[in-house]
């Protein structure tokens, strides 16, 4: 599954890495599907062009999404399209449009799950375009990762090293909070037990609602180093990795963060981790100017923090979760199917 927002032309280079591993001896044991959903940005006509013209028909699909509801909708919009076929996938693979697998990839994420049965979803190793490995998972965001991320201070950093959200990670497969969703796997079971993601949240901050929402029904989510995906970091959101220097960001990282707290610690947690961010944030600014760095850091941050914060009461509504959930099937239906 891709969802693509004016990105055809990273979603090309995606379809023809995925036939490459297609065709690998590994990826025989199972059948591979695409569906890439368009959010509503014009570039369903030029995907379908290049399908047709490399004759991939018959194993991709592009849907055109009836409005750009954000990363979780489009994604759910292709569980139900997954769900709507016939043999139904045992496993559901997220792609982001800005990746491409290497040879392997996909097979390792299926044979990991065929092996441990307590495993929900299953995240890739990500790497750079030159192959560097760029191996990391994450804990769960919590109200002492983010007084970390507002001072920004080595002997803090240090005390607080089990909360900080970015986690190393080694060489073998390990149990993790969420990692990106870049790349990742889940089985069928998941989806029909607890659904798919929030739509409320447009963008970010869903994989990780969505992989704690998984654990809490009691699955396994691991890291899976075996399987390597290329990620071009920001291509698909554009925020992230621009050469001139970090970028002012949008409402909807806000409100997807403020969401998040909210959501699954509660209002008093939200708000007194919000109150510990922006308190931190301006310690570290100051130390900052202190020692002269003149890093250049996030434009308008702190301003727009408060405007979006639960610390203002106009932000204390929180939606009802948005999820689509299937119709469970039965265990005679389940077919050897990847999308």
């Amino acid at each position: 599954m891709v969802v693509s927002y004016k990105t055809s032309d990273l979603v090309k280079n995606l379809l023809v890495s995925l036939d490459k591993e297609r065709k690998t001896e590994a990826a025989r044991s199972f059948l591979l599907r695409v569906v890439v959903v368009d959010n509503d940005s014009g570039d369903a006509a030029p995907v379908r062009r290049a399908v047709n013209n490399a004759g991939y028909q018959d194993w991709v699909t592009v849907i055109t999404a009836p409005r750009n509801g954000g990363f979780a909708y489009g994604n759910n919009l292709g569980f139900r399209h997954g769900f709507d076929t016939v043999p139904v996938p045992d496993y559901f693979l997220l792609l982001n449009p800005d990746t491409e697998v290497r040879s392997g990839a996909i097979s390792a994420l299926v044979g990991f799950l065929d092996q441990h049965p307590d495993a929900g979803i299953v995240g890739s190793c990500l790497e750079y375009p030159d192959g560097r490995p760029w191996p990391f998972a994450f804990r769960f965001p919590s109200l002492l990762s983010e007084l970390d991320n507002g001072l920004r201070l080595g002997v803090v950093s240090r005390l607080l090293h089990k909360h900080i959200v970015l986690r190393p990670m080694g060489n073998v497969p390990a149990q993790v909070d969420w990692f990106s969703g870049a790349s990742m796997m889940l089985r069928r079971q998941v989806i029909e037990e607890v659904g798919g993601m929030d739509e409320n949240y447009f963008l970010y901050f869903e994989e990780t609602d969505f992989c704690r929402k998984i654990g809490a029904a009691g699955w396994a989510r691991y890291y899976v180093p075996a399987s390597r995906v290329m990620h071009i970091i920001g291509q698909s959101t554009g925020l992230t990795g621009a050469k001139e220097g970090p970028k002012r960001l949008p409402a909807y990282w806000f409100e997807s963060r403020r969401r998040y707290f909210a959501k699954n610690h509660g209002l008093l947690y939200a708000i007194a981790t919000d109150a510990v961010f922006f308190l931190a944030h301006l310690v570290g600014e100051v130390k900052e100017k202190i020692k002269g760095h003149g890093n250049p850091g996030i434009p308008y941050l702190a301003s727009d923090f408060l405007h979006y914060s639960v610390l203002r009461r106009s932000n204390w509504t929180l939606a009802s979760p948005q999820e689509w959930k299937p119709i469970r099937l039965q265990s005679s239906q389940r077919q050897s199917h990847v999308l």
